[in-house]
């Protein structure tokens, strides 16, 4: 049995070390088109973010007017008038003269308009 166990390891074949390397190779290759072809989905994903805030934001706002007849002067008054789960992100929405809009140099800065 001991002498079958020799044998059959003795004839096993495995990869040469030039057929290993091709294979690394062409995984590298497969990895650099991957990292540049998904490379801009990272802004996309920001820039649709930033409009969903905003967007929010101005549709809690136009609510809460319609309630009240009275603009709401500020997020936490959107947040306290259960309008708002929490208050937005400082980074996308800012509050200007009683109406939010998208902070400049936001990723959607230019791509959201004014209600």
């Amino acid at each position: 049995m001991l002498a079958r166990m020799r044998k059959v390891r003795h004839t096993d074949g495995g990869f040469t070390l030039i057929e290993l390397l091709m294979v690394i190779v062409i995984i590298g290759i497969l990895a650099g088109i991957v990292v540049f072809s998904v490379r801009g989905i990272n802004d996309t994903g920001a820039t649709a973010a930033c409009k969903a805030e905003v967007k929010t934001v101005q549709v809690a706002a136009e609510a809460y007017y319609a309630q009240n007849q009275a603009d709401a002067g500020g997020f936490q008054v959107l947040v306290d008038a259960k309008l708002l789960k929490n208050l937005p992100n400082a980074d996308y929405v800012d509050w200007n003269a009683g109406d939010p809009q998208p902070v400049v140099g936001s990723p959607c800065a230019t791509a959201v308009a004014a209600p």
